[in-house]
């Protein structure tokens, strides 16, 4: 194997990974990017831009550019049952500026993220790339192995991140553990095409015992399907025509559409599943997103964690990793910052499905509305703090003033490989 060198290696051009690295470019920090795929082009990825990224990007100078993204707005969340239509969400009551979330598809947020990076020398992204394994010295992880068309290389750095997600090869070949709550539903997700005149938004259906989410999109209509765990064999062993049928009844206006699930191959299942790193860091080694804790796609804040994560370490690490002065103490600050949001936001995803949605798609709740909704109905006021929690987060970050807006140093080209 041949070695190279940089100053951090990222595994992973995600979310985290792509703002961690376009934040450490613009802080002068020599950084390469790996991805194990050559373009972010991927069904079914998380794709909301929450308030606090529209907020992230103004403070970084890029709100102007990344407007002009073609998106879909969302100002109130809603759910739909047997008994009517009840607000869960109202992004209107949000504080600053930006009061709603957006859905923007997240190869275009991905891409968009790399043009910024591109525009500083000191920023590559290796496409192609799968990392394998971190590389030791003792107990010092001191770079990573990965593997492209001409073979197997080694990438020494002086920072390794684990952004490479829940199945993160490098947390795994580190030893580190993590901590795994269990998840008693999964989740079905497939498109549908979008007509005029179809209802907008983002809207939760629950009845009899079912719960079914349609989120709208630029050009098609997004649907998860929840089933019990493991319950993706029994709804399939029901049929086909069963399940269109069953869609049909609970999405009316879908009715002429459901035809368009022409087979199994048509949906993802979607493993549901909430765990956390112990310890998020080992000398030379830091992980962060998914690969540090790995959220349910309830309220859909898997994203912005991985994001806040991402400003989080660029703050602290960013100087000190481009001066040659980091420490450990740097990188457990990184978790230090990040542990409280993180267990508070998993500790009330774990209380609504094991108090509310897994015992509903068990059939524990029959055709009735939850007293939540009729209490939010009531009190309006009240929809303020579910959609704070989603769209803003426990605790957001904002860039240090080094990493804010500074003049592009663009290259003639784009480097996609060594």
């Amino acid at each position: 194997m041949e070695a190279r060198r940089t100053t951090c290696a990222i595994a992973g051009a995600g979310p985290a990974g792509m703002m961690l690295g376009m934040l450490l470019a613009r802080a002068g920090v020599e950084t390469v990017v790996l991805e194990k795929h050559a373009d972010f082009l991927r069904d079914f990825r998380g794709d909301t831009v929450h308030a606090s990224t529209w907020r992230l990007m103004e403070e970084l100078g890029l709100h102007d550019a990344f407007v002009k993204l073609a998106h879909q707005r969302i100002h109130h969340i809603q759910v739909e049952t047997d008994d009517g239509t009840y607000k869960l969400m109202d992004f209107r009551r949000l504080p600053g500026k930006f009061k709603y979330i957006t859905f923007l598809p997240q190869w275009d947020f991905l891409n968009f993220l790399v043009e910024e990076a591109e525009k500083y020398p000191n920023f590559r992204i290796l496409r192609n790339s799968e990392v394998t394994s971190v590389i030791e010295d003792g107990d010092r992880v001191t770079g990573l192995r990965y593997r492209d068309a001409e073979g197997e290389h080694k990438l020494r750095a002086d920072l390794t991140v684990a952004a490479d997600g829940r199945r993160s090869a490098l947390r795994e070949t580190a030893g580190l553990k993590s901590r795994v709550f269990g998840s008693g539903m999964d989740i079905l997700w497939f498109q549908l095409s979008k007509k005029p005149g179809d209802p907008g938004g983002m809207v939760g259906r629950l009845s009899d015992g079912q719960l079914v989410v349609r989120i709208e999109r630029q050009t098609h209509w997004t649907v998860a399907y929840t089933v019990r765990k493991d319950g993706y064999d029994e709804v399939r062993g029901r049929g086909l025509d069963w399940f269109r049928k069953n869609l049909a009844e609970l999405t009316p206006f879908l009715a002429d559409r459901v035809h368009e699930v022409e087979s199994w191959d048509d949906i993802k299942v979607l493993d549901v599943q909430i765990d956390r790193l112990d310890r998020w860091w080992r000398p030379g080694l830091l992980c962060i997103g998914d690969a540090a804790h790995t959220m349910s796609p309830i309220m859909g804040v898997g994203i912005n964690l991985a994001l806040q994560d991402a400003v989080a370490a660029a703050n602290r690490i960013a100087e000190p990793l481009r001066d040659g002065k980091l420490t450990d103490e740097h990188l457990e600050s990184v978790q230090k910052r990040r542990t409280m949001p993180t267990v508070g936001t998993q500790r009330m995803q774990r209380f609504l499905q094991g108090r509310f949605l897994e015992p509903w798609v068990r059939g524990e709740g029959k055709s009735t509305t939850p007293r939540l909704l009729r209490i939010l109905k009531r009190l309006p006021a009240l929809q303020a703090g579910p959609a704070r929690t989603m769209a803003i987060g426990m605790r957001p970050e904002h860039p240090i003033p080094a990493l804010r807006k500074q003049p592009a140093l663009h290259r003639p080209t784009a480097t996609n490989g060594e």
